[in-house]
Formats: C-alpha cells, structure tokens, sequence
C-alpha cells in the first residue's frame, strides 16, 4: 500500500513509518521522550502520539547508539522487547473516558531495565560475573524474580539487563562479565556501585527506569553520582526473592528513576507480601497504604525537622558486613578505622547548600554532635551479618539456580573451581581476624546459637536510638550526604591506585532496614552531580518520598546529560 505525504503533514512534523503508522519526525519524538515520566508517556499513549512499538524503538535506538561507549546494558532484549510492544498495540484498549493507559497496569508500555542479578525467566543471571555465564553452565533463571514478575504485571517492557560489578560487591561499576560502565555525565568518571548499570542507561534516557539493588550504598550511591532519585524501601516492604544475594540480610531493592513521582508508581507496583521472602509476611499490617503518589504533596517539608548523623560528617567508619561478636574490641576497632571515609570538604559544601535549600522550604534542619554520634556507628558496627553470607547464597541457588546446580557446593562440583568468596564466605578480610587467630565461620541463621550477639541483639540496640533520637528531637528523619566525596575520575590513580570508588557512610541503613531516598541535590562545579539523601521510620516510606518531592519540586535540580558519541576509554574491564 502506498502512502502520499502532503507538505502540511511535513511542516507538522509528521512522517511516515516503516509500519505505515503516522508518527513524529525523529526530532519530534526525541523532544517528547529526553526525560518523559511515566505520567506524560502515558498521555502521549492516549492521545495517539505514539505507539508502544514507536517508543520501544526509540529507547533500543538510544541503546545501539550509545551503549558501546557508557556500557551500562550488558544483554538487550530487543526482539522480545518489540514482540510485546506490538501485542499490547494490536490489543488495544480503551476505557469508559477513552484512554487506553487507564485500561491497563500503572506501568502500561514503560521500557525499564532490570539489574544483571535480578533473575528474568530464560535470560542468565550473570550477576556481574564471568563464572556464572561459562558456556554451557551458565546461570539461566528459571523463572521470573518477584519483582520482575509485579513489574511484568503492571505493564513493563523489559528491554535489557544492567551492567553490576561482580557479585554486586564493589562502590564502582566494573565486572568480569562485560567490562566497565562510565556516568553519563562524563564517561571518564564513575557512576558508582553496584547499581551503577541501571543508574547510567536511566540518567542517559536508555529507559525510564529500572530496578537497584543495595547490600551497603548500591541503590542510592550511584543514584548521587547521577542526578536519579533511588530508593531503599523498608526492608520487607518489597521482596527480594529471584535476586542472587550478596549478603541477603542487608540486601534489598527498589526503584531507580528521574523523578519522585515515577519512583512513587514504581514502588507501589513492586511492593507486596511475598511467601519467598519471609522479610516481607505482615508488611501490609505496617506499611503507609499507597498509592504512594498520595503522599507528594510540593508542601511536605514544611513544618519537618530533620537531624544530621554527626558520625557521618566526622568520617566515622562502619565496617560493611559488620563485626561478629566472636572478635575483640581492639581488633574491631581496627576494622571500622579502616571502613572510615572522611567527608571531602566540595561534598560538605555541596551539602550545607543543600541544608540551606531545606530550611528555604520549610524544613528545621539540627546540627548537633548529639545526633546520631560516634556511639551510634559504633554500635551498628557490631551488627554483623557476614558468618551467613553463604546461606543466602544456597537459598537462591535452590530456587532460583539452573537445572545443573542448586547450591554453591552443586556449582563447585560442576564448574571445578568455587563460586566467588564474597558470596560464600570466604573473603580473610571478613572471615579472618588477628591475623588468622580467629576465624569467621559459616553457620546457619536459625540455628546458630550465637545469631542473637551476632545480629539480632545489636540490631535491636541501635534501631532503639536510632528511634529515641528521633522521639527526643522530634525529628521527621534525618539528611545527609549520600557519598562522601564526588564521583571519581577513573582514568586517574586515586590515593596511588586504580579507583574502587566513590564511597559512602550509609552501610547502617542496611543494617537497620529503614526506608532511605536520594534525591539529587545539585552539581558540583566541575558538573558532575551531587545527591541528597533521606531517612526515616520504618514502614513510612510515603512520608519519605513526600519529603523527597517536596525537595525536588523546590530546587528542580536535574537536568540530563549530554552524551558523546565515542569512548574516551579503552574498552577493558
């Protein structure tokens, strides 16, 4: 069938497409997408501006272009991505006011990306490591992640899997499974760990959004680096079921997004009770009731007081992983001397103006030494979670492994050579103390007699001041850095070495599993991003993003980045 194209159709800006459907000239349809939230592309949908297809292929376009030069999309699901695209087209569907969107999920025709450790049914799960993608063995899901599931039902189109260091354990973004990924706003520097592929192809508008994980930073971290919003919800509010663990008693997830609002819908599709995570059984009964939407409100800080963790200002280390009750004071402390990241004094600066934005609004902020002090991160540095590390390990393999092995010991057998010592256990710097005097070993959570002075002791202890504190000031929650020092220039040695940064002092939010936000809080001058982070009580995770709204409705902070067409790096893991 032919088609004739007249010059007003062309002054529109109107052209034809391969499919024969009239859509927007390629200029068009990048001014109508470059940072569309869920809301607006929606209201593109429903007034026929373009189809799922269209704007699908407008993200795997983004993809193939600049993806060989930030490398934040390790595997692209494109035939599948268009295959559903094109379902949900033909299908259809209007409602009674005439909008298809409002017939369908909150997430209707919205390309997201998915973390390389949260399993996707047929695709491998390298979790960032080559040993998991060894032909013939690789670590093929055989099923969908919880999350993944919730966000396949809400209407997502998965169009790719993200680049994540190995095993998630690291604050940069390289893996042995595909190599390093840049920030989007200078590809030189780092987009941060281990969310950093999710974070990079979001800020990039190479998706909407996607999902993180964080054990320690690995949501909000690189959300800072990146001007995104990340949020760490209650631990249990959302399952984390289908996600290969690095440590699965600090591990969560949540959305990654460029804005509050499209982070809000997103949480309320992936929230729910779970019976393969047990974390998540009862949260109903303690959780704000959503939407979450119904919380951002441009007012939410006025009237708030918020306090700022003196321990965090003044470089206090807490050891990742913890400090099991087992090793003595001395040798304890000598850990969490070597955890300790001062807080650079451009992040400090960045930061005040980010306090003084918050009074602007309305907001008390309280600097005091009392606020959450030295005492604090030296309690929560005995919160120890690492003699466990392998049971979560086994725990995924058994449900969510290939059909070849189901255990790290099934993986040794087959493969020849260990699973990763992170995962397992087995690293001397977590499992040796007093130069191998004492030694870490594994046990089994539920049965180990020595889990209440391990963990759910300590655990009790501080979430206890960490709530007192806020009763006595009468705080909303508190604010801080989300790093503890800008985004690092990775072409450059830092402190006389390849970078493994940047880092932060937020581990004690896993610890914990208080709902925590990042929200971006301005640039520093070279123009790399600066992020804002905010806590508060558990199972108040709408008041949290109320806040965070509020914030960024206020400053309008973010704006994306301008991406370049050739690499500045050799490609190399």
């Amino acid at each position: 069938m032919a088609f004739r194209i007249g010059r007003g159709a062309l002054a529109a800006g109107l052209m034809v497409c391969s499919s024969g459907i009239w859509a927007q000239t390629p200029a068009a349809i990048d001014r109508d997408l470059i940072e569309v939230s869920i809301p607006r592309l929606h209201g593109l949908y429903d007034s026929h501006a373009y189809t799922i297809r269209q704007v699908v292929d407008w993200y795997l376009a983004r993809i193939a272009r600049y993806n060989p030069v930030y490398r934040p999309v390790e595997q692209v699901f494109a035939d599948e991505a268009r295959a559903l695209a094109d379902k949900e087209d033909a299908a259809g569907g209007e409602d009674a006011a005439g909008g298809p969107s409002a017939a369908h999920g909150p997430l209707w025709g919205v390309p997201i990306v998915i973390k390389a450790n949260t399993s996707i049914a047929g695709k491998v799960t390298t979790d960032g490591w080559d040993g998991y993608v060894i032909a013939g063995h690789e670590l093929v899901a055989p099923h969908d992640a919880t999350v993944v599931a919730r966000l396949r039902a809400a209407g997502a189109i998965i169009i790719g899997h993200t680049n994540m260091p190995d095993f998630a354990n690291a604050d940069t973004n390289r893996s042995s499974s595909f190599g390093r990924t840049g920030n989007a706003y200078d590809v030189r520097f780092s987009p941060g760990g281990s969310s950093g592929g999710t974070v990079t192809a979001v800020t990039a508008n190479l998706a909407l959004l996607g999902n993180g994980t964080d054990t320690g930073n690995s949501i909000r971290m690189p959300a800072a680096t990146s001007a995104l919003v990340g949020v760490f919800p209650t631990r249990g509010l959302v399952s984390i079921a289908g996600i290969a663990p690095l440590d699965w008693l600090l591990d969560n997830t949540g959305p990654i997004a460029r804005n509050v609002t499209d982070a809000a819908i997103a949480l309320g599709v992936m929230a729910g009770e779970d019976p393969l995570d047990p974390a998540t059984l009862g949260s109903a009964q303690k959780a704000q009731t959503g939407p979450y939407t119904r919380y951002l409100r441009a007012d939410a800080l006025k009237g708030k007081r918020f306090g700022v963790p003196a321990f965090i200002m003044q470089g206090i280390g807490i050891p990742f992983h913890g400090t099991p009750a087992i090793v003595p004071e001395g040798a304890a402390a000598k850990q969490a001397a070597n955890a300790a990241v001062a807080l650079d004094p451009r992040t400090r600066a960045a930061f005040m103006k980010a306090i003084d934005e918050l009074r602007a609004l309305g907001a008390t902020v309280v600097i005091d030494d009392g606020v959450l002090p030295a005492g604090f991160a030296h309690d929560a540095a005995r919160i120890a979670t690492y003699p466990y590390v392998r049971e979560g390990t086994d725990r995924f393999l058994a449900a969510f492994g290939p059909a070849h092995y189901h255990s790290s010991a099934d993986y040794e057998r087959v493969i020849g050579a260990p699973i990763g010592a992170a995962v397992i256990g087995t690293e001397p710097n977590n499992a040796e103390f007093l130069s191998g005097d004492i030694k870490i070993r594994q046990a089994i959570l539920e049965t180990d007699p020595d889990a209440e002075k391990n963990l759910f002791g300590p655990r009790r202890r501080v979430l206890q001041a960490y709530l007192e504190t806020m009763d006595r000031l009468h705080l909303d929650g508190y604010v801080y850095p989300a790093i503890q020092m800008p985004p690092v220039d990775e072409t450059m040695p830092q402190n006389g070495g390849l970078s493994d940064g940047p880092h932060s002092a937020t581990s004690w939010v896993n610890m914990l599993g208080v709902p925590a936000v990042v929200v971006p809080g301005g640039f520093y001058p070279g123009g790399l991003p600066f992020g804002l982070e905010i806590a508060g009580r558990p199972w108040h995770d709408g008041d949290l993003l109320g806040f965070a709204y509020a914030y960024e409705q206020g400053t309008r902070h973010r704006h994306p980045p301008v991406l370049v067409e050739q690499g500045l790096l050799p490609d190399a893991p």
